[in-house]
């Protein structure tokens, strides 16, 4: 071969990140930030060895023994080497318990560190999010046993003493509707519950504990008469009998992350609270784990349009580097604007979620932080997929092949508009939201916009506002065309939100002399915001 090309390097994703420095910069005070760097540092270093490891290396899958060499049932599953290093780097860099100090930046502090090590983790960031759910929704059940049985283990600073929850919903009746949950339990004479009944989707079968939804034996059918139910998985070492693993899933994506089938046959379980409406207990993880998907999302961007831009330096055609070549400078362009717009959002989402938890809201902020969240997840899971693929584009048929590592980064992406409620699920979930939410976004984007340098961009984002509070208002009396039109909704007030946080970055950026967050908010804003339909009713029958 007369020519070899060069392979994209990553560059350290945390000191060449100008976008999450930025954000930093702004929000998070000097005496916080030597400590807060040094782990980010470190972050960005195991990213790096982790992208360089994975090169190298042929890639692995979970492995599942189900019994040993004597017929004794074990269900063993073997990890990955970047799963089997998860419990030391979580532990080391608090990228759990760094969320759960008490002050105003504890969230953005741990979702920086999130958004460094998702990538790397091969998705040990998903059952980490599962934890994070399960601490929520332990505090606002208000069982204080379980509280001090657990937390401790979940915010544990040592490995040795660290626990995982999953979260066991799903059945094989589906996901987002689980009133026909066919998981039992029963009450022994000795006071105890225990489990009985197949759960279909397991994310973090290898934890030491998890939350479980169950009927009450006795209790009527429908999800008002669920419960929920804390478990733990572990006798020491071994698992326990009453846990069954029948197999792990076979998935598009997110491979190394091994997703089972179980069975239940009597597990050990303890009530949260009361013995029903076990949905509504779930509801205050969703504010968490929803935030974990979109920064993972947004992380998973980051990763793509570092590589692409990387390669694009690296890669000559027609005489000179496609860097400067004017359609794709042009495509990199327009993914690195709707990457910013995304990163504000979800990140703005993050601090929301940290005010609130603090007691340090102000007034309007906690429907604002109802209505951001759902939007925030649906549309950075949206623009993962289609920012991964326009990618792999810009790398030609080497986007194509496996050796390269490129294609598992948009195989992986399809996963965030499915996890924590699809697409469709949220932007109806949005529309909940609404009542509070909008005037509390109008609210919020008034502050955001304030001593806008981009005068021109503003106009855009009230009327992108204004169409969607028109439309809400023409259909609030009709519930079929409004459920119709909530995805196109849904998306307008994600992008009208996300402009007006470029905005405010951007008064900030350049006011210290960097016009490059100015030139995200203009292209951004020229991509368009609205996105509302008129939905035509007749026509979707027809179709159909």
């Amino acid at each position: 071969m007369d020519f070899l090309q060069t392979a994209p390097q990553l560059v350290h994703p945390y000191r060449n990140d100008r976008t999450l420095l930025a954000l930093l910069d702004r929000v998070v005070p000097p005496e916080r930030r030597s400590a807060l760097d040094a782990d980010l540092d470190a972050l960005g270093d195991y990213a790096q060895l982790a992208w360089e490891r994975a090169r190298r290396s042929t890639p692995r899958t979970p492995v599942l023994t189900q019994w040993d060499a004597w017929g004794r049932r074990v269900d063993r599953i073997e990890l990955t080497a970047a799963w089997q290093e998860g419990p030391g780097l979580t532990t080391r860099h608090a990228i759990l318990a760094a969320g759960h100090e008490p002050h105003a930046h504890a969230r953005l502090e741990q979702f920086a560190r999130v958004y460094l090590y998702h990538l790397a983790s091969e998705f040990y960031t998903c059952p980490l999010a599962m934890t994070d759910g399960a601490i929520a929704a332990l505090r606002a059940s208000g069982n204080q046993a379980l509280i001090q049985r657990a937390l401790p283990h979940f915010l544990s600073r040592d490995p040795a003493a660290f626990w995982l929850s999953g979260q066991w919903m799903t059945e094989t009746a589906g996901g987002s509707d689980v009133g026909g949950t066919g998981t039992v339990a029963r009450q022994g004479a000795d006071g105890q519950w225990r489990l009985h009944g197949r759960k279909w989707f397991s994310s973090a079968v290898v934890g030491e504990a998890a939350l479980a939804l169950a009927r009450p034996e006795g209790n009527g059918e429908g999800a008002a008469a669920l419960a929920l139910f804390y478990v733990e998985t572990m006798d020491g070492t071994e698992r326990k009998p009453q846990l069954v693993v029948d197999r792990l899933k076979d998935k598009l994506g997110t491979r190394e992350l091994p997703t089972a089938e179980i069975h239940l046959d009597g597990l050990p379980a303890w009530p949260l609270g009361e013995l029903a409406n076990g949905v509504r207990q779930v509801a205050p993880m969703l504010n968490v784990t929803r935030t974990w998907n979109a920064v993972c999302a947004v992380a998973s961007m980051a990763r793509t349009l570092a590589l692409a831009c990387d390669y694009a330096a690296r890669r000559g055609a027609f005489g000179r580097p496609l860097i400067e070549q004017p359609l794709h400078a042009q495509t990199l362009a327009d993914m690195r604007a709707e990457f910013e717009g995304a990163f504000a959002l979800a990140f703005e989402v993050v601090q929301l979620l940290g005010r609130v938890e603090q007691g340090q809201a102000a007034p309007h902020e906690a429907a604002l932080l109802r209505l951001l969240t759902p939007l925030a997840k649906l549309w950075t899971g949206k623009l993962a997929v289609a920012l991964c693929s326009e990618a792999l584009e810009c790398f030609g048929g080497a986007g194509y092949i496996e050796d390269t590592g490129l294609p598992q980064l948009l195989r992986d992406a399809q996963v965030y508009p499915i996890w924590e409620g699809t697409t469709n699920v949220l932007a109806l979930d949005s529309l909940r939201a609404l009542g509070e939410g909008l005037p509390a976004l109008r609210t919020a984007t008034g502050g955001w916009i304030g001593g806008s340098h981009e005068p021109e961009t503003l106009a855009p984002i009230h009327a992108a506002l204004d169409v969607a509070a028109q439309q809400l208002q023409s259909l609030h009396q009709d519930r079929t065309p409004l459920e119709a039109a909530a995805r196109g909704l849904s998306l307008t007030l994600a992008r009208s939100a996300a402009a007006a946080l470029l905005a405010r970055q951007s008064t900030f950026a350049r006011e210290r002399g960097d016009m490059r967050a100015g030139a995200a908010l203009r292209r951004f804003v020229a991509h368009g915001l609205d996105r509302t339909i008129a939905p035509d009713m007749a026509d979707t029958r027809l179709l159909l």
